[in-house]
């Protein structure tokens, strides 16, 4: 995806001057985080910085080799051969951005491996060749952590080939900037919103799996700029979206509410 603006993303650290680094070496990229922290984001951004297309790929437990490297199909009669997004991106000097990777079959991202060394090489065994990536080829993957289990987590020999950045949720300060930006919010509706935030992260819930990210917080930041109550969007993006228990729902609401009422 190539734009003519930059996409909006804040560094927290030194984040962009690694990947830029690893990047102009040819090195593959494991970007940790949490859910809804600007991952994706900032993979956009980097592309956009770098010059490179982006070729985003949403990992699942059903993504098999040959969704990401190519299959045979009928196209009109004949049978074709058709390039994934893996192979397309080798071929034209792509970043290929496999988020979530984890959540595909180990099988699967053992095609990787060639990718992700000194070889630089797609082996497609359907086609009995093997490219070799084009200049301004990257790999990067994606994955969250604290959330994977150890069934689904990257085998060392995969993650020994990357260089990590880790992203987390950011400060306050920047936060609340990013919010006001992306969402078209004043700044008073963004400073309650990342004081919610971070309260239901720093909170003891048992049963929420997740905890507010920054793009939920922007979600009720746009629902506020419609003309919602604070409240009623804080409940509809925050505390909606995280759990289905009415327990938990619960204590979120009290959360938000207290924190509306300051």
């Amino acid at each position: 995806m190539e734009t003519s603006v930059r996409p909006y993303y804040v560094p927290v650290g030194n984040e962009e001057r690694v990947f830029l680094a690893a990047f102009r070496q040819g090195l593959p990229i494991m970007l940790k985080g949490p859910t809804g922290c600007g991952k994706t984001r900032f993979v956009e951004a980097m592309a956009h910085q770098a010059g490179r297309p982006l070729i985003t790929v949403a990992c699942h437990d059903d993504l098999s080799t040959a969704d990401l490297v190519g299959r045979y199909l009928l196209q009109g009669g004949e049978t074709r051969w058709v390039d994934g997004p893996l192979t397309r991106a080798v071929r034209e000097g792509a970043i290929c951005y496999l988020d979530e990777v984890v959540e595909a079959r180990q099988d699967t991202t053992v095609v990787l491996h060639p990718l992700a060394d000194h070889r630089r090489q797609l082996p497609i065994d359907r086609l009995g060749v093997t490219l070799d990536a084009a200049e301004g080829f990257c790999l990067v993957v994606s994955y969250n952590p604290g959330y994977q289990s150890v069934l689904k987590d990257l085998k060392d020999s995969t993650r020994q080939r990357m260089i990590a950045i880790e992203l987390g949720y950011p400060p306050a300060e920047i936060e609340e900037k990013i919010i006001a930006v992306e969402a078209a919010a004043d700044q008073r509706a963004a400073a309650q919103l990342v004081r919610i935030g971070r309260a239901v992260r720093q909170a003891d819930a048992p049963g929420l799996r997740e905890v507010a990210s920054t793009r939920v917080l922007i979600s009720a930041a746009k629902l506020i700029a419609e003309g919602l109550a604070p409240g009623d969007a804080a409940r509809a993006a925050i505390a909606g979206p995280l759990t289905d228990d009415p327990l938990v729902a619960a204590n979120l609401t009290a959360v938000i509410d207290a924190y509306l009422q300051e």
